[in-house]
Parts: structure tokens; sequence; C-alpha cells
């Protein structure tokens, strides 16, 4: 009896980052550039597949700068990607953000293919190759590729025009039936750009199912070996019905590794074990040298794009304790709400702080200051929104803070399978009190415009990002609110533009909301 040992490496969620470093001016145990040093270790060890399981180009500075100034040039993260020899790639919700000429641009730069078994033409062709078949010491993989369904709801129509995302396990299914029918596999590997709503281990709901992450049920029913998730960017590695499950975190902070061993007996598998682990960059994982010439150019010009001067702050805008801002209000919510506003004309208005971190503006403001707070590609939609939705969405938001031993906490639903600050608002142009001693949905005790009681039944002109106005956080009666104005600038340009405008802001704090706790 004869065995053979293979490996797939795995990164997903690296959005962008290829240096140790978050732009914050400090060195951070993440990013490609050292990711790949425990790549070229492990692939020394046995024969390796390397996969991306999708978020690969967007989501850093650099990314932000790349696509800002440089984009006629080849993309620097697929450069990587391609120095360090990627077997295959699946397509992330956040692929789609620049829009589809960005995307192919990158598509057709890589040296290696996009799977999409779920994303087809409107004439029923697939975006691009379902699946893929990889040989490997003479042992068959076949590789299927799937993004969660839910681009849609989150993305610019405009950006993914004349494409459906059909359901991800009804078509991971079809395609596992398919290469197990037609292509002689002897390992199946589904590759899920999406989590999981239930525990792992007891089944038990752990999100408020939508459809959104339907890994449990893809490891549960489908006929795979391993399944390989991202989206939710949790760190996994484990066994659920038999299979073999990983989720490597985000930003290239550990690498996930299943090795695979398979038991052969005159030319047949006769025995197959698989086991999962995570390798994480450490703070002296040495970053790899020739992927680090690769990317410094690039790295260095976004480090100077980052420093441009836009503006002064008078007074003070930055702030420590993320929680707090939460809780009492800040100068810095209140400038991004007034931005909001100004732009579009309108008098109410909620946004989110999308960081647990410290943060803000301080007296000189670059750009850096701004894309490492608003770290979303976002643009602004005004919604017509019914009173009754507003006082829906601020029960919603009333969730997300619980009572523990009197004092005020974080509610377990914003913390996990990962943590979710970005789905927590604020709300400017009305005042209203949350009682967080109240039972949920019970929470919102008093809301008003202008002096006056918010009328339930009257209409009212809201500004906020388009990801909530697709009703994604658990606010589905955004979704069905007209539109009124969309605006199809980035925040960050926007807020640069402010500042082009209004060279010298004043920090201000007018508080509008109460927390009972």
């Amino acid at each position: 009896m004869e065995t053979k040992k293979l490996q797939l490496l795995v990164t997903s969620d690296i959005h962008g980052y290829l240096m140790p470093t978050t732009y914050r001016r400090t060195l951070e145990p993440l990013g490609l550039v050292k990711l790949a040093s425990i790549i070229e270790e492990l692939r020394g060890q046995t024969p390796s597949l390397l996969i991306d399981n999708g978020d690969l180009i967007q989501g850093s500075p650099l990314a932000s700068y790349y696509h800002a100034s440089r984009s006629d040039r080849p993309n620097p993260i697929i450069e990587v990607a391609n120095f360090l020899g990627y077997d295959v790639a699946i397509f992330g919700n956040h692929e789609f953000n620049y829009g589809l000429p960005f995307l192919k641009k990158a598509v057709t730069q890589s040296q290696f293919p996009w799977l999409s078994g779920n994303i087809f033409h409107k004439d029923g062709a697939t975006y691009t190759q379902p699946y893929i078949v990889k040989e490997l010491d003479g042992i068959r993989i076949g590789i299927i590729g799937v993004t969660t369904h839910f681009v849609p709801v989150w993305e610019e129509a405009t950006h993914i025009e004349g494409l459906d995302f059909h359901d991800a396990f009804e078509s991971a299914k079809r395609w596992i039936t398919h290469i197990r029918q037609h292509e002689k596999v002897d390992v199946v590997v589904l590759c899920y750009h999406g989590g999981f709503s239930h525990n792992l281990s007891t089944g038990e709901l752990i999100e408020p199912y939508t459809g959104e992450n339907q890994g449990y049920l893809m490891c549960k029913e489908l006929d795979c070996d391993i399944v390989i998730t991202g989206h939710q960017h949790r760190e996994i590695a484990t066994k659920a019905f038999t299979k073999s499950v990983v989720q490597p975190g985000t930003k290239g902070n550990c690498l996930a590794a299943i090795t695979i061993a398979l038991d052969i007996e005159n030319g047949q598998i006769i025995n197959m074990h698989h086991e999962a682990d995570l390798h994480y960059v450490e703070e002296d994982t040495p970053a790899y040298p020739q992927v680090t010439s690769l990317v410094e150019p690039i790295h260095q010009q976004t480090e100077d794009w980052l420093d441009e001067p836009l503006g002064a702050i008078e007074g003070n805008m930055l702030f420590e304790n993320a929680f707090h801002v939460r809780v009492y209000k800040h100068p810095y919510i209140e400038f991004i709400q007034n931005v909001q506003m100004a732009l579009t004309n309108t008098s109410i208005s909620c946004t989110a702080l999308f960081h647990d971190g410290p943060g803000g503006f301080p007296k000189d403001v670059t750009r850096r200051h701004i894309v490492t707070n608003y770290i979303f590609p976002n643009t602004l939609k005004v919604l017509r929104v019914k009173g009754k939705h507003i006082v829906q969405a601020l029960e919603q938001n009333a969730s997300y803070f619980s009572l523990k031993d009197g004092d005020l906490t974080i509610a377990k639903s914003f913390l996990h399978p990962k943590a979710q600050p970005y789905n927590y608002d604020m709300w400017e142009g009305i005042n209203y009190t949350l009682d967080i001693r109240r039972p949920i949905g019970e929470r919102v005790t008093e809301v008003t415009f202008q002096g006056e009681p918010l009328n339930l039944q009257a209409s009212y002109d809201v500004v906020m990002n388009n990801y909530r106005a697709t009703g994604a956080g658990n606010f589905p009666y955004f979704a069905e609110c007209p539109i009124v104005k969309d605006v199809q600038t980035d925040m960050t340009e926007i807020i640069t533009r402010y500042f082009e405008k209004y060279p010298i802001v004043q920090a201000k704090c007018r508080r509008n909301w109460t927390i009972l706790f």
C-alpha cells in the first residue's frame, strides 16, 4: 500500500493588504508579503495547491490608491498573486465594488483562473468557468467556486450589470454532482465565499438566517470532501460532517492548510484522511524579499498619497474609545452626518462608525485619516422613509446593546459569528431616546423631528450609505423605500471634496440622542 500526501493552502479576504500595515503608521502581523514566507515554507514540505477564496482586490488604502490613481497600470495585488503562483481564485462580493471593467482587467491579468459556479450572464452562460480539475502527484482534485448570492443586495446595480447571481447552495450542489459524474475526481473541494449561520458543532443558529451564509447547509448536505469558506473574517480550522472546514481570517493574518493523505492499493484509493490547520503571521514572521521588492514602489506611492494635506480641524475630533462614541456621540460622527446632509440637501442622516479602534481626525487632516476611518467604498442614497421605518431602524440599532450586571455592553449577536460595528447606525436631524433596560423591540421611547413627535405615517427624506439603503444589516424595509437621490461618488472622495470647499472645520457635537441603562 502507498500513501500520498498533498495539501491545500488557502487565503481569503486579503482585501488588498500586501504590506504588514493598515497604514496607521504601525507595523502589524498581516499582509501577503509576510504570508508569502509561510506559503513558501509549507510548499517546500508537501505538494500543494494555493487557493484564494475571494475579496482579494479591494479594501486596503493601497487598493484605494491604485483604483483612484493607477488603474491604467497592472494591478499590484494581482502581480503579487501571480508571483506567488496561485492556482485558482474565487470571486468575493467585494470584487465587484469597482465595477465590471475594473474586475475584468484584474481577471485578464491573472495567470490563474477565477471560478464562478453561481454567477451567470443574462443569456445563461457562466461568468467564468464554474470549476477546475487540478492533478497533483497523480491525484485529481476538483475545485468548485461559488459566491454568496447576496451580492445584488449590496452592490450598485451598474457594477454588476448583465449578471445574475444564483443560489450558492443549489449551484454548488449542481456542480458537485457534475464533476462526480463526469470528471473522475478523487477529491472534491468546495470554495464558498460565504460563511456560517449555524454553529458547526451544535447546529445552533448564531445569526438571523437570511440565506446569505449557507456554509452549514453545505457542510451538512453536499457530497464534497473539503469546504473552504470566507466572508465573515473568522478563523476556523475544524471538521464538520466528516468534512475538513476552514476560514482563514482577513488581511492575510493567517493561512489555512488542509493536509490530505490518500492510501492507495493496486492503483485505487482505499482511504482518505484530511486535517485542517491555521498558520498565523507573527510579528517576527519575515517578509518575503521578492514580494516586498515587488510591492515597495506602490506601497511608498500609497504612503505619499495618504500624507497629502487636505484641511484642518479647530477643536478635538479624535477619539480613543469607539464604544463611547456609539453611546454618547462624538464630533467625528456629527461631521460625517453633516457632510452627507450638505451634499444631498437633506435634514436627516444616519451613519455608522465602521471600526472598533481609535479614530477621528487630528488638527491637520490628510487623506490617510479619511481612508483609515471611512474604510468601506460606500456611496450615498437618499430614501423617502416612513416615520414608522425610522422607529424600526432605531429599534434595530438599540439591539446593539445589552446589559451585564447593570453595565452597558455589546450584544453577542453583533460580535458573533463576526463583529458588526458597521451595522449600528447613529442618526442626525432627529432627537431620540433608547432605553436598554427595556426588552428588545420596545427600547425606543421618544423620537422627535424639529421639536415635534415623529409622525409614523409621514415620509421623511433620509441620507444613508448605499449598503444600508439596500436593507442590509437587518433593515429590510429600507429596500422598499423610494430612492430620491443616488450619489455615485465614493464617500472618501466626498469627504475629500468637502475639505477642499471648507478647509477649516469646527469640531462640534450636539447631543441628539440619549441611551438609558
